[in-house]
């Protein structure tokens, strides 16, 4: 019943996305290095980053950031100065960027298809209204470290999500994942066409899925055992491979916290 809740309140701050995080490219132009991301996944302003990052489809290795973590949070501070989110590090450039106005327009500079800022996303509020409402929907979760993460060491290797920002169930995962302190890598698989809409179970097109031929949701398919559902969890620590945010959610509860 309890996670039935979550689920809901994370259907309703998808709503207040109003569609932002769920759409891209299917043909992104992914670097040859991994970007870097450290993020809180309550946070606005890192929530402004995501969802562009999910319009360009692109994977990035991220850092979990939360309140109070002693993780990732430490070494981000090392790096810029300060202790602020979201930082990004693009070993592909050298380019090492806070403030998400300016991590925006870097990523359609070097990885969007005309290397510009869209009009939408161009000069945003100082106030993410918007994404602080999502935030509080969710109650906050994703924004505060696990107590006892200081008594545990951090996966050997990453593990990898694939999962888009909007996503409901996905958000559920990202945000235990950030209360962990877990670094991962995320697979953006975002939708690339309206027969990719709606549910895995209920696509607004009837009958087999086929995703858009040569996108990146084709070339991911094989990957996620021929079924494309978010989210799906790899973890290389274990071997351990799943779907369902539910059973995900126990997993890694009983692994990590």
């Amino acid at each position: 019943m309890l996670h039935q809740v979550k689920v809901l309140q994370s259907v309703a701050a998808t709503l207040l996305q109003g569609g932002r995080g769920v759409s891209g490219t299917p043909n992104p132009k992914q670097p040859a290095l991994p970007i870097k991301l450290f993020d809180m996944e309550a946070c606005p302003y890192c929530r402004r980053v995501r969802e562009v990052v999910t319009l360009l489809n692109l994977d990035v290795e991220i850092y979990p950031c939360p309140k109070n973590g002693t993780r990732f949070r430490p070494v981000a501070a090392g790096l810029a100065g300060k202790a602020q989110f979201p930082l990004l590090i693009d070993d592909n450039t050298g380019t090492q960027l806070l403030e998400s106005q300016a991590i925006i327009d870097y990523l359609f500079q070097h990885y969007g298809t005309t290397g510009k800022t869209p009009k939408a996303w161009q000069s945003m509020p100082k106030m993410p209204v918007l994404q602080t409402l999502v935030s509080g929907v969710s109650l906050m979760r994703g924004l505060n470290a696990h107590a006892g993460n200081a008594s545990k060491a951090a996966p050997a290797q990453l593990l990898h999500l694939w999962s888009f920002d909007a996503s409901p169930y996905s958000r559920l995962v990202r945000e235990r994942l950030c209360e962990l302190e877990i670094p991962y890598v995320l697979h953006n698989v975002a939708k690339e066409c309206w027969q990719d809409m709606g549910p895995a179970v209920l696509r607004l097109k009837p009958g087999k899925y086929v995703p858009v031929a040569g996108g990146k949701r084709e070339r991911e398919l094989p990957v996620m055992q021929g079924r494309l559902q978010v989210p799906y969890l790899v973890d290389p620590n274990t071997g351990v491979q799943m779907f369902e945010s539910k059973d995900i959610l126990k997993y890694l509860n009983q692994t990590y916290a």
